[in-house]
């Protein structure tokens, strides 16, 4: 998936500026696709020369004028085009994961600290999309395009739950100082259904 691709989605939407579109993407697809807001703004360049998008400007007094993005035709054409190609799942590339593997070799207070860093990370992670959860899909008949939205957070709670447990596994397995002795890793439980 590129890019372009994530702010034709978002667009379906509803017409957006290039910093409307910076903060929806914070804010939903941002969780499993990540840009900065410049590279949301080169490709907006990009997909209004390829006649995927159009641009108006609204006039603003006091501030600068505002350029309200729309998806074209073709545009959407390019969407379906893209939802047709084969998904192939992003390669892992994780520092943490690489330590573990060197665990002899590295300091364990720092990966001890590491470790409960990441399980934070997580714990806040899941507690958003469970307020996300929450809040936007308790109707009990969704539109399509909000059953699509549901799938992929259940999909993040799934995952953000299954990060918590590894981290816990992980740091009820190393020991507490940097001594040579480590614990077996204890057997896996049942993960909890989101």
């Amino acid at each position: 998936m590129a890019l372009s691709d994530a702010i034709l989605v978002l667009l379906t939407e509803q017409p957006r500026s290039g910093y409307d579109l910076a903060k929806s993407f914070d804010a939903s697809i941002g969780f499993f696709w990540t840009a900065d807001h410049q590279q949301i703004y080169r490709e907006l360049a990009r997909l209004r020369e390829k006649g995927h998008v159009e641009v108006r400007e609204v006039i603003q007094s006091g501030r600068p004028n505002k350029l309200i993005y729309t998806v074209t035709p073709s545009g959407l054409a390019a969407l379906k085009a893209w939802s047709q190609r084969p998904s192939v799942p992003a390669p892992i590339k994780d520092d943490l994961l690489v330590c573990l593997y060197a665990l002899e070799h590295v300091d364990l207070g720092a990966l001890r600290t590491r470790l409960a860093q990441r399980l934070e990370l997580h714990s806040d992670r899941l507690a958003r999309f469970q307020m996300i959860l929450k809040r936007h899909f308790s109707a009990d008949h969704l539109s399509l395009s909000q059953t699509g939205r549901l799938l992929g957070l259940r999909m993040g709670l799934r995952y953000e739950q299954a990060c918590i447990e590894w981290c816990q596994e992980a740091l009820q397995s190393l020991p507490a100082a940097s001594s040579p002795a480590i614990s077996p890793i204890p057997a896996r439980r049942k993960p909890t259904a989101v």
